[in-house]
């Protein structure tokens, strides 16, 4: 299901929790939001559909690619970005790295270990930001 997409500031700066089992919904709705947004987004976190767990989505290759529960566990290249954001008006500065490896869960719980570059990792930082609070 498509859902709007929340643009309260109080509430997108609440950290969200550890998604699991029963936030397969969750997944398959911030999946199809994102892809029916895509044209302007290139990624979100599940509070930006007013859900506060920790789920990302990510376009890659023009497919939203499910990330639950992923955490960043080695960073490389530090770098100031300019972004912009769907929940929020204008582009902001933000500490960002060029390379990131990250931990995650597929929509089935299997666990992954990636490494990301460029504006993917760009695109991960910021909605795992999301997942912590950190607005951008």
């Amino acid at each position: 299901m498509i859902r709007p997409i929340m643009k309260d500031p109080l509430f997108l700066s609440q950290p969200s929790e550890d998604a699991g089992p029963g936030d397969t919904a969750v997944m398959q709705d911030l999946a199809e939001t994102l892809t029916a947004h895509r044209a302007g987004c290139v990624g979100m976190a599940a509070n930006m559909i007013g859900v506060r767990k920790n789920i990302i989505a990510v376009m890659v290759s023009g497919l939203p690619v499910i990330m639950v529960n992923p955490v960043i566990t080695a960073k490389s290249g530090p770098y100031t970005a300019r972004e912009g954001c769907l929940s929020l008006p204008g582009e902001r500065s933000a500490q960002r790295w060029q390379t990131i490896t990250v931990s995650f869960q597929d929509m089935r719980f299997g666990r992954h270990t990636e490494t990301y570059t460029g504006t993917a990792a760009q695109i991960i930082q910021h909605e795992i930001d999301h997942c912590r609070g950190i607005l951008i």
